[in-house]
This record gives C-alpha cells, structure tokens and sequence, in this order.
C-alpha cells in the first residue's frame, strides 16, 4: 500500500474537496440543529460558531451545549465529553500508524480535522488502493469543516424560527448517520460481529451505566472482540 508523503499538489486538494461533497450533505442537518440548539441553550450565534471551529467535536458539541444548558460541576461536563469523544481515541491510534512519517506539523493538522466522516472516508480511499497524500486529506478536512461552521452560523440565526428543534426530530439523524458510516465498512472481514457486539454491549451499558459511558464500553467490546478473533488474510480467510 502506497502510503506516502508527496508535495502539496492542487489536484490532490480538489480531489479531496470534491471527495468531501457527499458528508457536506450529510452533516447539513447536523449543522443547522447545533446551531438552533446552541442558540437555545443559551449561546450566541458568535459562540456557536467559534464553539465549532475551535472545537470542531460534532457529536460532544451537541453533548456539551445540552449539559451547559443544566448548570452542571465543569468536571461532569469535561469528562462527559470525553466520554463521548473516546473514539477519536480509536481512530487516532487507527490513522496514526499510517502518517507516522509525515511532518509533525502535518500529523497536527491531520488530527485536528479527524472526524467521524473524516476518518470513514479516509478509511474508504485508503480500501480503494489509493495513496494517503497530505494535500487530498487537507482537501478533505477544509471543505467539510469550513461547511460546519457555515452550517452552524445558519442554524443559529435562523433556528429561532423554531420553537422546539426536538420536535422535529432532526436530533434522531446523528444515529442514523452513524449507522450508515458503520454499513459502509461491512464488507470487511468480521464486520458482523464485531458490530453485534458492539451494539449490545452499548445497549446493556445504556441500561446500567447511562449515557454517554456507553457509546466507549460499547466500542472497547467490539475491539476486544476484534483482538480475540482469529487474523485474517486479505480476503477474509483464517490464517494458520
């Protein structure tokens, strides 16, 4: 696998941004409810906006917004978030290995824009053959969080236009989103299982522990699943 460090090229970044248009889409309702419920949980629309270029978490700014807004101890939010941005953990460990050659000031750059969408296409073009070049990752990274600020910067002054987002029930699109992220890799060796036990793990673990601890034991299940089962070559055959 060709997976190596080339100079910034203009057509490595158009392919990623072009690669980028169909999470851009994707997240578009992601967006504009962060914004809305920023807004309605006591945020300015400045704030939001910073809050996701700086933060740039998705799924933990929705988490943190929704706990800012019950004036919680700063130690329970924090390590709330942790908990739901433990699988950036994951992807890092995953990614890393692969750009371990690259400059330092691009492996921050990379680590930086690694987000769910971010790592599953990275994952995708990485499967296709493909060389994981700086400039096309860049490409990538710029267009969809650019598209997350504009998203938010929306959804913040226009999402007063609605008196409660829940109602519509946009926020149940961040599951599906992720399901479908999780079905795009089901061609890999073990996939079933692994995702199974995932899913009843974080379900029993919901039902125990509460959220958001069990989105992390859900996906430690899966990995210790991963690392018990027998190796697996190319095609999916055991290895002797």
């Amino acid at each position: 696998m060709d997976v190596s460090i080339k100079p910034d090229s203009k057509a490595d970044f158009v392919s990623g941004l072009r690669a980028g248009l169909p999470v851009i889409i994707a997240i578009l309702p992601f967006g504009l409810l962060f914004g809305a419920l920023a807004v309605d949980n006591g945020l300015t629309a400045g704030e939001a906006v910073l809050m996701s270029a700086l933060v740039y978490g998705g799924a933990s700014q929705m988490v943190g917004i929704e706990l800012f807004g019950q004036r919680l101890a700063p130690w329970v939010i924090v390590l709330s978030i942790f908990a739901v941005n433990f699988r950036h953990v994951l992807y890092s460990a995953a990614l890393g290995r692969r750009i371990a050659a690259w400059p330092v000031v691009q492996q921050a750059v990379t680590f930086f824009f690694l987000s769910d969408p971010q790592f599953a296409e990275t994952e995708r073009h990485i499967g296709e053959g493909l060389p994981l070049r700086f400039a096309w990752y860049a490409g990538l990274g710029v267009g969809i969080w650019i598209c997350w600020i504009v998203q938010t910067a929306i959804g913040a002054y226009f999402g007063g236009l609605v008196a409660d987002p829940h109602r519509l029930g946009l926020d149940f699109l961040l599951p599906i989103y992720f399901l479908g992220l999780v079905m795009s890799f089901r061609k890999r060796p073990r996939w079933l299982p692994v995702v199974a036990a995932s899913a009843v793990v974080s379900v029993l673990a919901e039902r125990l522990v509460g959220s958001p601890w069990h989105i992390s034991i859900g996906a430690l299940a899966g990995i210790a699943l991963a690392a018990a089962l027998p190796a697996t070559d190319g095609g999916g055959k055991e290895q002797a």
